[in-house]
């Protein structure tokens, strides 16, 4: 099954709250028609950066069966870290940051790699603040969950 999702994290500009992220799975069925499936949670005390990891991992771990996922995400940060000296160097090696700082994210980076590799996943960054609509869509879900402040503290690892 080919599935799109789409994604945003927000700390809403404080890192003591409130915060949160969006997702949106889209996917057609055997019978042709279109299905939306949407996940959104409230953070608190936590940065933009985990809430990106945190919507890309809720979306990937959502999907009950392998599939092709294009994930769509405007987190330069999420995107660009899949490349080869990420995942090895700093995510499965845990190599440290200039002089002993240790590679932050750690655990929510393992836990997308685990999620990743029961699908085959394409990252696309949607450049934020644009206008395009992908990402003002992610950006609405995004706020929506901030606002909705449903925290749920026990998931972040």
């Amino acid at each position: 099954m080919f599935v799109k999702i789409y994604t945003d994290g927000s700390a809403r500009g404080n890192p003591d709250g409130p915060g949160g992220y969006g997702v949106v799975m889209e996917y057609v069925d055997t019978k042709g028609q279109l299905h939306v499936k949407e996940i959104s949670a409230g953070y608190k005390k936590t940065t933009n950066n985990r809430m990106e990891l945190m919507a890309a991992i809720a979306g990937l771990e959502a999907l009950n069966r392998q599939c092709e996922v294009e994930l769509y995400s405007d987190s330069q940060y999420l995107v660009n870290a899949f490349n080869k000296h990420w995942i090895e160097g700093w995510i499965k090696k845990g190599w440290k940051r200039g002089k002993n700082e240790p590679v932050k994210n750690v655990d929510l980076w393992q836990r997308l790699l685990k999620a990743k590799s029961a699908h085959h996943v394409t990252f696309i960054w949607v450049k934020g603040h644009d206008g395009h609509p992908q990402n003002e869509r992610c950006d609405t879900l995004a706020t929506t969950a901030a606002d909705g402040r449903d925290l749920l503290d026990d998931v972040i690892l």
